[in-house]
Formats: structure tokens, sequence, C-alpha cells
């Protein structure tokens, strides 16, 4: 897919390769590295801000993303959060939207909406008639679009503080009218409290994820480079990525609270640029903190992806940090985050920050009767 991407597109190479990320076809099923990467980019800015430590104390809609058993947690009647976000300069957008509610005393339900896309791209390749003269007219435009649509059921269990939950995966990916992508996967979550202490454990394309690309051989050929080779049709595997958290929230004097919370995201695809780095798992740990003001206001920081880059003085190693900012009042939650969302290379000139603004709303609470907990942020 990346060849098609290439003699569609030249100039929007990088936007988008974070797009779509399928290597040029070469075996009928692969399973790449970085496969459905845009599913990895994080959802609400509460959590970019805190650097993407979330599988151990998502409460709110974000859950059925970070950990659908965290929807145990949430304690509106009716929770709702939007995103948007843009990359490269605002070339790539990124939406997210999520809706989450219990069903009873020991069960929730949530659906999760992710779109990450590049728009009105211009297809060149036919710009040189046959008489050898540019003919404007004949460029046309398209987009590369990937969605994700998750559903997800989260349910208590015995002992007391444990939960389950998973998440099915429906894909499509989309370039142009070239080549179409349909997939799905599984997700599969714990959470667990215990004495103050909160627990996560996410394993993400447990099944592995499976996408089957359909290329338009004729479509793509009509405008293709003289010796070009045509993508073929493919399926793609994802291969499991394990996230094991622990968070925990003390109160301080003057009705001030910290929350600390930590992530080790563990990928089973081959050897990466990770703090700990090895065949065929890596381990990328994350970590956030946040401190909140009488459950009303709130300041975020958060650092991961920390990777080794080598420069004119030698090897060092650089992180990614983010810093967010909230409010929340009357069930109305406002996040901003200031995060590279790990799509931009770390340590280019191009390297930029992204803001992120997220809208929550959680309407009603659970009753006494119905398992309602205190509420919190």
């Amino acid at each position: 897919m990346s060849r098609l991407i290439t003699a569609v597109c030249p100039w929007g190479l990088a936007a988008l390769l974070a797009l779509s990320a399928a290597p040029a076809v070469r075996a009928q099923t692969t399973a790449p590295k970085y496969a459905n990467e845009f599913l990895n980019l994080g959802a609400g800015a509460r959590s970019l801000g805190m650097g993407k430590a979330q599988v151990s104390l998502a409460n709110d809609a974000t859950a059925g993303y970070w950990n659908p058993a965290a929807l145990t947690s949430v304690t509106a009647k009716y929770d709702g959060v939007l995103m948007h976000s843009e990359l490269f300069s605002g070339v790539v957008k990124n939406d997210y939207a999520a809706f989450a509610m219990p069903l009873d005393e020991r069960s929730a339900v949530g659906v999760t909406l992710l779109r990450l896309g590049v728009d009105n791209i211009a297809d060149t390749r036919a710009l040189i008639n046959e008489y050898g003269q540019i003919q404007y007219d004949r460029i046309t435009y398209f987009s590369v679009a990937d969605y994700a649509l998750l559903l997800s059921y989260a349910r208590k269990l015995g002992p007391a503080g444990l939960s389950v939950g998973g998440s099915g995966k429906f894909i499509y990916r989309n370039v142009g009218s070239f080549a179409n992508g349909y997939g799905f996967g599984v997700d599969l979550g714990l959470r667990y409290d215990r004495a103050g202490w909160q627990f996560g454990l996410m394993a993400r394309d447990l099944t592995t994820t499976f996408v089957a690309w359909s290329v338009d051989a004729e479509k793509f050929k009509a405008n293709a480079i003289p010796g070009e080779i045509t993508p073929k049709n493919v399926n793609e595997l994802t291969l499991p990525r394990f996230v094991l958290g622990a968070s925990r929230q003390l109160r301080l004097p003057g009705q001030f609270t910290v929350l600390a919370a930590v992530d080790l995201e563990a990928t089973t695809d081959g050897q990466r640029n990770t703090l700990l780095s090895g065949k065929p798992v890596s381990v990328d740990p994350r970590m956030g903190l946040e401190i909140g003001y009488r459950n009303l206001a709130f300041l975020r920081g958060g650092a991961g992806n920390y990777q080794q880059l080598t420069l004119f003085d030698g090897k060092q190693w650089k992180g990614q940090y983010s810093l967010g900012a909230g409010v929340a009042f009357s069930g109305l939650r406002v996040d901003l985050a200031l995060s590279r969302l790990a799509v931009e290379t770390l340590g280019s000139a191009s390297q930029t920050n992204s803001l992120i603004v997220s809208l929550g709303y959680g309407l009603g609470g659970r009753s006494a009767a119905a398992g309602g907990l205190p509420t919190s942020r």
C-alpha cells in the first residue's frame, strides 16, 4: 500500500504513512510492525495530558478505549466525550467520540468512534496530457482515512473491586477509490481496586486484529507511472500488545488531590526503539500526574515514548512530554492538552506540538441502589 500512496501523492507521504502503514505486498498475509497504528494515538485530552497513562484510572466514556473493564467506574447515568486534534500543521485530522452508560449495578456498555484522515489530496499523475502539456483540469482529489468502531461491555466480578471488560473492534481503512481495508479484532481488560490503589491490565488485539485490503488495480493502472508496480490485495495481522498500569490518588491539605499513574506497554511485533527493547517484546513505560482542586480544576503532566536518537555528538535518550489542564462543573468537563501524540519523528526539525481539545459530559448519576460510586473526576 505504501507504493500506492507514494505514486498518488509524493508530497504527502509523511502524513499518509501515519495513516496507512501497510507495506508493499509481497505475500498474501503479513504481520507488519506498526499496523493499525492510528488506534494507538490515544483518546481524550485528559489522557493525553497525562502521557497516556490511563489503563488503571479511566473513569468516563474514554474507558471504552483505554480499558473497557473500567466502564464499571463510570459514575454518570450517561457519559460522553468528544475530542479533536490536528497533526502535521493541520494536514491530518484526528477525531474521537465515545459514549458510556451503566446497565445495572454490575455492568456497563460503551461505544467508541475514531477517525484519522487526510482530505483533499491532489492526484497529479495525469497532470501532463498526451501532448506533453500541463492540463490542470486533469487533477483529481481524494481522501485517505482510517475509521474504527469499538463496542464495549464490562462487568463487576468477585472479589470486590474486580471488573472485566472487552471490546469488539470494527475497522475500515480507505485510500480514495484505489483501495479499501476491512478488519475486526478484540480487546480484553481487567481492573482491580484495592486499598486505595487501582490496577489495570489491557490486552489489545488479543486475537491478532485482521484487516483485509482490496486494491482496485484497474483504477490504479489508469494513471500509473511507467514501470510502477501495482499493489495487490493483502491481509494484515496486528499482533497483540499488553499494557499494565497502576495508579493512586492522595488527598492533600487545602482540598487538593494528587493522582499518579504508571503504565508499561509491551508490544510483540518485533524489536522497537523503546526504553526496554528486545526481540520480540519491547516495553515502553509511561507516567502521568494530575493535581486537582476541589474536584473542579486540574493541572496535568506526563512523559513517555522514550527513544534513543543518534545525534552528531553521540546517542541520546529523549522522551515526549505533555501538559494539560481541565475544569469540571455540573457534569461538564473541558480538557486541554499539549502533546505530540507520538506521531512526528522525535528530534526532527518539523516536530511541533499539537493542541488537543476534548469535551465530556456526564448526565445524572448512579443511585445508591444501583451501586453508585462517589463522584470523582
